[in-house]
């Protein structure tokens, strides 16, 4: 009985026999008998153990769940139940949490949900990617998380999908940008055909030393992995030059992950707008209306370029991301949520799925992870493709490629830099909270307004927080010399990056603060004043972000608040009928 299946050994469904011991913090495979066989309970290892000889014919257990054996587990334990405890108590909640905010990554990526089985550590694929990531994401920081799909046609049933003879390229790539406050995400798609260039790549060898795969120029996206020994960090690189954003850790998984993910759910619910019958592809065979599709049916939906819109790979990714919104909706149903059997199905399914960066390549860092998604409701959950035209170097009637549509795209690109949510729902409680500090803007308009101190009183120390490299000591000698400033001091980069360049001062700095907004033409919107006034020798904190450009010059334009309204988008809580 693999992952997804729903059979039985001797009526009894292993996920079911698994209970978590609040002493140990294992779970331990408990039986219905066990009270009367007085044996000693066994512990769910580290790696997946072989199944055990059983003792009358049965259907074959999964590998990763070991068979029951008649007698096994502690006396007087009723099967399936155990003891609330302070540990596991607390564990069992946290994994609750994690299971359902993380149905994204869970389809896209399969890092899997309720990540707490020790021997799930030995399903995982690690890949050192040698420092293409920032090698952690960081509490007080947006996280960016490259989730990878390939055409490698590995496992059983998928020669007809994909190319036949693929290394394994980048299929499906989704980059998910989760904000600094975990309020809310973005998740990207980048088109396949996409023409980029993709720098140098250095790729870590069997033997332990690296490669340096070189730059190829004018090429289509998904060669970034795979083609000439790439890997999952070269696809990082060419993303982050892509788009400017620097990615934290990659998810990968293959064709598979959506058929055993699908199943271990009980099938994703899905929405036809009109019947499909794609003959040449997929094959996918539905008529119109609602359907529930797990296995090789759902595989077939995500793959289908001949059964929506105008039957390109760009139509194929609106499919992809109502599916996932789909997924998503069914992992945080309470169905879901309350079935062990389905959390057992899915915790194999995922991990046997998932490649993942050495980042995170253990189940304790992935559940480190989830639990910085834990709050993100799907209604604050926006997808998005990145605007693309057509190759305009290719003759009319035979356009295979796209490239960047730079009007559309390069504003998009600065909101998600710049951690600004695409999602409705949280732009207004945003707005609403921007309301209620209108009059502390006011009050700081109104500070500009007021005396100055002289340039030698101003103290400040300078940090470098987005801004070009060498921002902050270019500043310093900026201010002490060109300015007059003796009492700036530069301390390096900040302790986290900002969102724009931002003065941090104090009530009694206000003279001080405006004297240095004038030298360096800074708004009032840059200005944050605190409540407690600062004490004599206490520095202001100037902080440089991606907009700055050079001392004393403009910043740059602000961050768009709104995309253009061309820019496709579809919320992840949002039911919507594929066309």
């Amino acid at each position: 009985m693999d992952a997804q299946s729903r059979g039985r050994a001797d009526e009894i469904d292993p996920a079911d026999q698994w209970v978590l011991n609040p002493r140990t913090g294992h779970y331990e495979l408990r039986l219905a008998d066990s009270a009367e066989q007085q044996r000693p309970r066994v512990t769910a290892p580290r790696r997946a153990a072989a199944p055990s000889a059983p003792t009358a014919p049965s259907p074959s257990p999964s590998p990763s769940v070991p068979k029951p054996r008649r007698g096994d587990g502690p006396p007087g334990r009723r099967t399936g139940r155990s003891r609330k405890g302070a540990g596991g108590g607390r564990r069992k909640k946290a994994l609750v949490i994690t299971g359902g905010t993380l149905a994204f990554l869970l389809v896209a990526g399969a890092v899997g949900g309720y990540l707490y089985y020790d021997h799930l550590n030995s399903n995982l694929s690690v890949t050192d990617i040698a420092g293409a990531g920032t090698g952690g994401f960081k509490k007080d920081q947006a996280i960016n998380i490259l989730v990878i799909g390939t055409d490698k046609r590995s496992g059983a049933g998928n020669e007809g999908y994909g190319d036949k003879d693929s290394v394994g390229h980048a299929d499906t790539t989704i980059l998910f940008h989760v904000a600094k406050d975990r309020s809310n995400a973005t998740a990207l798609s980048i088109p396949r055909d996409l023409i980029t260039n993709i720098p140098s790549c250095p790729t870590k060898q069997p033997d332990g030393s690296t490669k340096t795969i070189p730059p190829t120029k004018g090429t289509r996206f998904n060669t970034s992995l795979g083609q000439e020994g790439r890997d999952a960090g070269c696809t990082m690189r060419t993303v982050k030059e892509l788009t400017g954003i620097e990615v934290d850790h990659f998810m990968m998984a293959d064709f598979n992950a959506v058929k055993t993910l699908s199943t271990a759910v009980g099938g994703v619910p899905v929405c036809l707008d009109k019947a499909v019958n794609d003959e040449e592809g997929s094959h996918l065979k539905l008529d119109a209306g609602e359907h529930r599709l797990e296995g090789e049916q759902a595989l077939a939906f995500v793959r289908t370029r001949h059964g929506f819109g105008n039957n390109s790979d760009l139509d194929r990714i609106r499919i992809q991301q109502q599916f996932l919104g789909s997924m998503m909706r069914e992992m945080k149903s309470k169905e879901t949520l309350t079935s062990p059997k389905k959390f057992l199905s899915l915790a194999e399914a995922a991990t046997k799925s998932l490649g993942v960066d050495s980042g995170i390549g253990s189940i304790g860092k992935l559940t480190d992870l989830a639990g910085e998604l834990k709050g993100i409701d799907t209604k604050n959950i926006t997808f998005t493709t990145l605007p693309v035209v057509d190759n305009p170097a290719e003759p009319v009637g035979k356009k295979a490629t796209v490239v960047v549509d730079h009007a559309l795209a390069d504003p998009l690109l600065q909101m998600i830099r710049g951690d600004v949510s695409l999602t409705e729902v949280e732009k207004k409680e945003q707005a609403a909270k921007e309301s209620a500090d209108a009059d502390t803007k006011a009050k700081q308009d109104a500070l500009l307004q007021g005396n100055k101190a002289p340039a030698a009183d101003v103290r400040v120390a300078v940090y470098n927080g987005g801004g070009p490299s060498g921002s902050a000591s270019t500043t310093l000698k900026w201010l002490q010399i060109t300015k007059g400033v003796p009492k700036a001091s530069n301390l390096g980069n900040a302790p986290a990056k900002v969102g724009a360049t931002q003065l941090e001062y104090a009530p009694n700095q206000a003279d001080q603060a405006r004297a240095l907004a004038e030298m360096m033409g800074l708004s009032s919107s840059a200005m944050k004043m605190g409540t407690a006034d600062a004490g004599a020798k206490t520095p202001m904190k100037l902080t440089l972000g991606p907009d700055f450009q050079q001392p004393g010059a403009p910043l740059a334009p602000p961050v768009p608040q709104e995309l253009p309204k061309d820019v496709q988008q579809a919320q992840a809580d949002k039911a919507v009928c594929a066309k």
